[in-house]
């Protein structure tokens, strides 16, 4: 079990410049996680790469597999080896290692732009659920190494587990690491139409394609393309 916690706190993301670290900032993260979890369903929490334990755990229950955030704060990083599938906890560390390597290799300044997202799942009450973590810099030290990383847990979209992706906040470019060739290769987001943009919008509302159609002056035929 500690053997898997080594395996996440590798030199990539060691914090070399301890010194630079106020902690006496921490409670104001804290304080913006829990205003942003009690506006969401979705679980966060915040990774402390230094003392390499979780600082703060939503009491969101999509992360929590049945545990009071008090007991997941107390696990740490052990809550992967307990309530990830075995079959799973190797790409788990896979991708840190993979995540770790290709965030250092961005330049310092851009560093906070960017995030990695990807699918696994997790046991509760040994049933598998599947769900998408997004893990973000929130507080880096000078050389750009992660002090502080905010953590969004939410329901996948996806099938299966996997779907590792670095995104760059403003950008349609991302990267998909391959599992196989170990590569990560670079990947473009659709990009919508004025036209496809607005039926989405009307659609999201409620209206009809009919009622679409008649207030942008566009033929149903057309709506139901762009939907």
């Amino acid at each position: 079990m500690d053997r898997m916690i080594d395996d996440f706190f590798i030199p990539d993301n060691e914090v070399r410049l301890p010194k630079e670290l106020d902690y006496s900032r921490v409670s104001e993260y804290v304080r913006s996680a829990e205003a942003f979890s009690r506006s969401t369903y979705q679980s966060v929490y915040i990774i402390d790469y230094f003392r390499q334990n979780f600082l703060y755990v939503s009491p969101n229950p999509m992360f929590l597999c049945g545990l009071p955030p008090e007991q997941m704060m107390a696990l740490g990083y052990r809550f992967y080896s307990r309530y990830v599938p075995e079959d799973e906890q190797p790409m788990l560390i896979e991708l840190n290692w993979a995540g770790f390597s290709f965030y250092n290799n961005i330049p310092v300044n851009e560093r906070k732009d960017w995030y990695i997202s990807y699918d696994f799942h997790i046991l509760n009450d040994g049933r598998r659920i599947l769900v998408n973590h997004k893990l973000t810099p929130l507080a880096l030290t000078s050389d750009g190494r992660i002090w502080l990383a905010l953590c969004v847990v939410s329901a996948s979209t996806h099938t299966e587990a996997g779907h590792i992706e670095m995104h760059r906040v403003g950008s349609s470019d991302f990267f998909e690491y391959n599992l196989t060739t170990r590569r990560w290769d670079k990947r473009q987001m659709p990009v919508l139409t004025d036209g496809e943009k607005s039926v989405l919008t009307l659609s999201i509302q409620g209206y009809t394609m009919t009622d679409i159609a008649d207030r942008i002056c566009l033929s149903p035929v057309t709506i139901k393309k762009y939907r």
